[in-house]
């Protein structure tokens, strides 16, 4: 849905259908400049011979009967309004007072129905404005929350499309009687909903809007009005005049908040400007080409030259290859180095991990990390690795091992570490100096120090590990080149939010 700009004309027209297209043609003029907002033209149906009580009717000393007696349309006229605006470009809308003008809103093939403060909670006008399934804009001024949440779920269980309006009943409001944070309230108890406003403040204000924009509102209702020799404008309707200064002040907030659904674009000024602070990377020693960098391998200072990595450019996720052999000292340079970024492939496998936890229904501590062990390389993960969450490392040492579906951990042994492996969901095999055991839950096995051990699963595999000690160099592998990887290891903190 997309931000609205609702002119309501109300019964500014003076009953006088000439009078009702001229204000539609001057705001019009207004209006097209603009191609960022949906503009609509609001009109006010009542079927006096039945709205007004046959005890009240002509009494012009009730100021309210005086007004709607005296600038009344015709269906006709009013349809002719309403066809003007469609001429000029607007979509039109109506709040009907009454369901025969609900259903002379209909005849009229308008877009929008509007509900008026008032009639907020009018069940019967509820109810026959529900049956039109026509977008439905519901002003709430004075409503108490309980009847907003009965409205909203009103219209909600009817997959109707609804917007609520914040709005006060005061003509004119007083800026500090606006209470434009109810936007913000609204939007905090119907997160799923937008949430407009309608305001009624002296004219020539134009603050109150950008305040409204900027806590979130997506459509703004403005009464409008065109003065003549002979007819005057309320002191809560606007001039064209004063119209387009108060479109021009909405359309200066909405450039000064920018963006608001995704991140903005930085400039190639900022981006400049923030890189002249940040440290550039240097060559600690002398590296050869096709080398991946580590965090030993580097040095950093401040300024950085034009070109060179600098600090920013390091992650956990970045794998930086050498392009060029370097010098002790040398910057390293963007064009001198390939760099890929492997942070979706380690969040898919953390959602991977998660799942299978959640599916075999077992706990695992909130606290502990999850480090993934990807032996030779992330593109083999699903074929050689290994997800581990250490749970305690003192004299005695538990882990939680996981394997996914068909994947294998590489043949190793340790020289001090004893190790105990418990089954509790899965199965797969573990091969013990050559001696091959199936894996089902409930199987334990120790392995000793000294023996080669080399174990896969088969539909996805949790073991429980109770060993000493673990040692950070007593993982030794038959294949060398494993422990010569020193890229072979991830570590999450918060990894169990890739399955929420």
């Amino acid at each position: 849905m997309n931000t609205l700009i609702i002119l309501e004309m109300a019964n500014n027209h003076s009953g006088n259908l000439q009078h009702g297209k001229n204000i539609i043609s001057a705001y019009s003029n207004i209006c097209k400049e603009i191609d960022c907002f949906e503009f609509i033209f609001k009109f006010q149906y009542r079927n006096l011979d039945t709205f007004i009580r046959k005890d009240m009717q002509g009494r012009i000393d009730i100021p309210l009967v005086k007004r709607f007696t005296e600038t009344k349309l015709n269906d006709n006229e009013l349809l002719i309004l309403s066809q003007t605006a469609k001429d000029f470009g607007f979509k039109t809308m109506v709040t009907p007072f009454d369901e025969e003008s609900v259903d002379l809103a209909v005849s009229h093939e308008v877009d929008y129905m509007k509900i008026a403060s008032c009639s907020f909670g009018d069940w019967p006008l509820l109810e026959k404005i529900a049956s039109t399934n026509k977008h439905v804009i519901a002003s709430c001024a004075g409503a108490s929350i309980t009847i907003i949440e009965n409205v909203v779920s009103f219209f909600n269980n009817r997959d109707i499309s609804f917007r609520l309006q914040h709005c006060v009943g005061e003509y004119p409001t007083k800026p500090s009687d606006m209470n434009i944070a109810q936007i913000n309230y609204l939007q905090s108890l119907f997160p799923n909903l937008q949430i407009g406003f309608s305001s009624h403040e002296e004219p020539s204000t134009t603050n109150l809007a950008p305040l409204a924009l900027a806590s979130g509102a997506t459509s703004f209702e403005k009464h409008v009005a065109l003065e003549t020799d002979s007819i005057s404008k309320n002191n809560y309707s606007t001039s064209p005049d004063q119209f387009r200064e108060w479109i021009a002040s909405l359309l200066e907030a909405r450039a000064i908040l920018g963006q608001s659904k995704t991140r903005y674009q930085s400039s190639e000024k900022e981006a400049l400007s923030l890189r002249q602070l940040q440290r550039g990377l240097f060559a600690n020693k002398e590296l050869k080409s096709g080398h991946v960098l580590t965090s030993a391998d580097i040095s950093i200072a401040f300024p950085p030259s034009e070109n060179q990595l600098t600090a920013n450019d390091l992650s956990k996720y970045s794998v930086i290859t050498l392009e060029k052999a370097l010098s002790h000292d040398q910057p390293i340079l963007r064009d001198e180095v390939s760099i890929k970024n492997i942070r979706n492939d380690i969040f898919q496998i953390a959602k991977r991990i998660a799942k299978l936890i959640d599916e075999s229904k077992i706990t695992v501590p909130t606290f502990a990390n999850l480090e993934i062990s990807h032996h030779y390389g992330l593109d083999q993960f699903s074929t050689y690795g290994l997800s581990m969450i250490t749970v305690v490392n003192r004299e005695y040492c538990k882990k939680i091992l996981i394997l996914l579906e068909g994947q294998s951990h590489p043949e190793q042994y340790h020289k001090k570490k004893e190790e105990t492996f418990h089954v509790l969901w899965g199965s797969g095999f573990l091969t013990v100096d050559s001696e091959e055991t199936k894996l089902i839950p409930g199987s334990v096995l120790t392995i000793l120090p000294g023996q080669k051990h080399f174990f896969s699963s088969i539909n996805g595999l949790i073991i429980e590990e109770i060993s000493s000690t673990h040692y950070l160099d007593d993982s030794f592998y038959t294949d060398s080149s494993i422990t010569l990887n020193n890229n072979r290891k991830t570590i999450l903190t918060h990894w169990r939010i890739a399955n929420e």
